[in-house]
């Protein structure tokens, strides 16, 4: 018979037994903070309206007003800000949440008081020059209203807003009454009727 002989095996320390807990725990800790983050990823952009926005609303950067309008700054501008007596001179595009292009244009002169009132709101956060992204809750939008195009009921609305210039509805009407006086007068130099 043979015999075994024994070799001790030095026990392991308290703190190498500590490093290798608190190393699991840190692990699983990641790998729920990864499946959360991705799970509510996934349901916010697939959920209902509202857990979009209240996931949208924890992104970095992202505000939200009293009335529930979402915004961020993506360029600050400079100066004063528009009011519901301006027309702003803006370039946009409108998106539905899962990127679908419903609207764009690169000068667009916009009545403030004369637009949705989320997108009205968000004008009036812009100063010139400014650039912010919108995410308006339908209630701020068209709400459950069919608008007979690409915009389906109860959508939230994505827009990307660069506010070039505003001007006062009343100096805009003037300008116009201007032009149309000076049409009326025989037209452009160079031109049948002008000088």
């Amino acid at each position: 018979m043979s015999s075994v002989t024994a070799v001790p095996i030095e026990p392991t320390s308290r703190r190498v037994l500590t490093m290798l807990w608190l190393g699991l725990a840190v692990i699983v800790a990641a790998a729920v903070a990864l499946a959360w983050f991705g799970t509510s990823a996934a349901v916010a952009q697939t959920g209902t309206n509202d857990q979009f926005l209240a996931w949208n609303a924890r992104q970095a950067g992202v505000q939200t007003t009293a009335s529930g309008l979402q915004y961020k700054v993506l360029k600050a501008g400079e100066g004063g800000r528009p009011t519901d007596a301006d027309v702003a001179l803006i370039k946009y595009k409108g998106t539905l949440r899962d990127g679908t292009v419903f609207d764009q244009n690169d000068r667009a002169p916009l009545p403030v008081a004369q637009v949705v009132p989320g997108f009205s709101e968000g004008l009036k956060l812009m100063q010139k020059g400014g650039k912010y992204r919108l995410w308006i809750p339908p209630a701020l939008g068209y709400g459950d209203r069919d608008t007979g195009g690409a915009i389906p009921p109860n959508s939230v609305l994505v827009f990307d807003v660069d506010l070039l210039e505003f001007i006062p509805m009343q100096v805009l009407q003037q300008m116009q009454m201007q032009q149309m006086m000076r049409g009326q007068q025989g037209g452009a130099p160079g031109m049948p009727g002008g000088r």
